[in-house]
């Protein structure tokens, strides 16, 4: 049942991030580091806290009693993540969209599942899952075979993303919904890829860097609540943290833009919907927050291992690419490429289901 539920949760949050774009294609009149930025406010500032205020009695406290070190270095890998995340851009540029988001989202899924198992394998602590228990027992094996497929699907599905470029010859769009004009150059966009993929893993290291604030709201919430499992809202505490980060290496890209592109006279444009604007950014911004909302309650039934990260990162996959068929990005082109995108989404929901049954097993 708990496997069950943590796909559910993960799904939810996949769905989230997966769709989040969409309203951002509604801003008008604004350059992308401007309406980024605005959403950011709301998904890195606004709507953290006031989750955990919802969630979490007196989180705040759990933070100010946190030692330095440990918020330290959940800072600093959200950091890193915040990093990540900005090169993306850059990524589908020198790569093109279809390449640059095979390799980037496959790297980030990889690591991000795997080098804390790997971590825990030569420093082991209680409750942590090793890559040497993964690899000896069956669920492990299963939750392996299933990131193994899902890197096929992303493979399969930037195939598929190749195919679509080079027969409607348009300008490609990133899974934000935005065009993007590409520059081909391979040595340089593999080696911006590989940095946002490592980089952007960087989130599941933050997790696990804060898990200590996590524990003391979910210790505390099983104090007033026994026998009632584990508390599905402990890592909202921890996402305060980690989105500072995040926020702080967003902030610097964006303002850096901001003044390169003169784009900071956006919010006095006339003719320009700022209401409308601001509207749909902070839809945006707590639509992508959700997917970590999501995410915490399907790691509170499944554990912070590779499975929740594999799980959230094949339900994003998947959701984005359906969209793209949904919103026809993909009308005009030949059969043989609507069966190839086809093929890399099934590949990807077969490997959600391997997971998930790694999981049952436990």
């Amino acid at each position: 049942m708990n496997a069950l539920l943590g796909v559910l949760f993960h799904f939810l949050g996949g769905f989230s991030s997966g769709s989040f774009y969409l309203p951002y294609k509604k801003v008008k009149g604004w350059e992308w580091e401007t309406f980024w930025l605005i959403g950011g406010t709301f998904s890195w500032i606004i709507v953290p806290p006031l989750a955990a205020f919802l969630t979490i009695p007196d989180f705040w406290s759990i933070i100010q009693n946190e030692s330095s070190s440990i918020l330290g270095l959940t800072f600093l890998f959200g950091a890193l993540w915040g990093i990540g995340g900005f090169m993306y851009g850059l990524g589908v540029r020198y790569l093109g969209v279809a390449l640059g988001s095979s390799i980037m989202l496959g790297l980030t899924m990889v690591i991000g599942s795997l080098v804390p198992s790997i971590y825990y394998e030569f420093s082991p602590q209680d409750g942590k899952d090793n890559i040497g228990l993964m690899f000896s027992s069956s669920w492990g094996q299963f939750v392996l075979l299933g990131l193994l497929v899902c890197v096929v699907g992303i493979i399969i599905s930037g195939k598929a993303g190749v195919m679509k470029d080079r027969e409607l010859q348009t300008d490609s769009v990133d899974p934000h919904g935005m065009e993007v004009k590409t520059e081909y150059k391979f040595g340089l966009g593999l080696t911006v890829a590989i940095i946002s993929g490592v980089l952007s893993a960087c989130f599941n290291f933050g997790l696990e860097a804060g898990k200590p604030m996590a524990s003391v709201a979910n210790e505390a919430w099983k104090l007033a609540n026994p026998n009632q499992g584990e508390f599905l809202f402990q890592n909202n505490v921890t996402y305060i943290v980690v989105l500072w980060g995040g926020m702080a290496s967003n902030l610097i890209g964006c303002l850096y833009l901001s003044f390169k592109n003169k784009s900071y006279t956006d919010y006095t444009k006339k003719n320009v919907p700022v209401v409308k604007n601001i509207i749909f950014c902070a839809l945006a911004g707590t639509m992508w927050f959700l997917q970590f909302f999501f995410y915490g309650m399907g790691e509170s039934k499944m554990g912070n291992g590779p499975s929740s990260w594999i799980l959230h990162m094949a339900f994003i996959i998947l959701i984005a690419n359906l969209w793209g068929v949904i919103i026809k990005e993909w009308k005009g082109v030949s059969k043989k490429t609507i069966t190839t995108i086809s093929l890399g989404m099934l590949v990807m929901f077969i490997s959600i289901l391997i997971v998930g049954y790694g999981n049952s097993l436990r």
